[in-house]
């Protein structure tokens, strides 16, 4: 059967973020196994709850390994984060012209990466698309169901790396330490 999804693009960190995971599910398949292999060198399988439990996760675990390597085969990885304007990889802040509120969003080329709560929009949300190509100054009008909201953008930058973050934290953390 035949995947004709569009492409999923990611970063090259994303990517190796998608990489990682694989690896932990199929290392976490040859514990799984070994699981299933004890319980059922304990006899009867038929009401075994150890069995049952593995058997399970066995399942859970491929299913998502199955998605994962599916989406690993369709993604495309971008090579330059565009900060001339919004792209996928980009930061963008925004300002809601109507209620004066400003908030940041990583525009994201797969569903697989959405996280709303972390601010991760994807390029295909009615926000992302809206946002789409837009320069830092420019307003733009976002057709949401709920009506549409007016943006500016604010500015465009290159989403730290997970090193990069890491640092800070680690840098404000030393600071708070020694502040006490």
């Amino acid at each position: 059967m035949e995947d004709n999804r569009p492409m999923d693009r990611f970063t090259l960190e994303q990517y190796n973020a998608l990489e990682d995971r694989i690896a932990e599910l199929n290392a976490k398949s040859h514990d799984i196994a070994q699981r299933i292999k004890e319980a059922r060198e304990q006899g009867d399988v038929t009401e075994n709850s150890e069995y049952d439990s593995a058997m399970d996760d066995q399942r859970k675990n491929e299913n998502e390994l199955m998605e994962l390597e599916a989406l690993r085969n369709r993604a495309q990885i971008i090579e330059k984060i565009d900060t001339k304007r919004v792209s996928v990889g980009c930061l963008v802040t925004v300002k809601n012209v109507t209620k004066d509120r400003e908030s940041t969003y990583e525009i994201v080329g797969s569903p697989y990466l959405v996280d709303v709560l972390a601010g991760k929009i994807s390029d295909g949300s009615p926000v992302g698309k809206g946002l789409y190509g837009a320069k830092p100054g420019q307003e733009v009008t976002v057709e949401l169901p709920a009506g549409p909201i007016v943006y500016q953008i604010l500015s465009i930058t290159k989403p730290k790396s997970k090193k990069e973050a890491e640092a800070g934290t680690a840098k404000r953390s030393s600071r708070k330490k020694s502040a006490e």
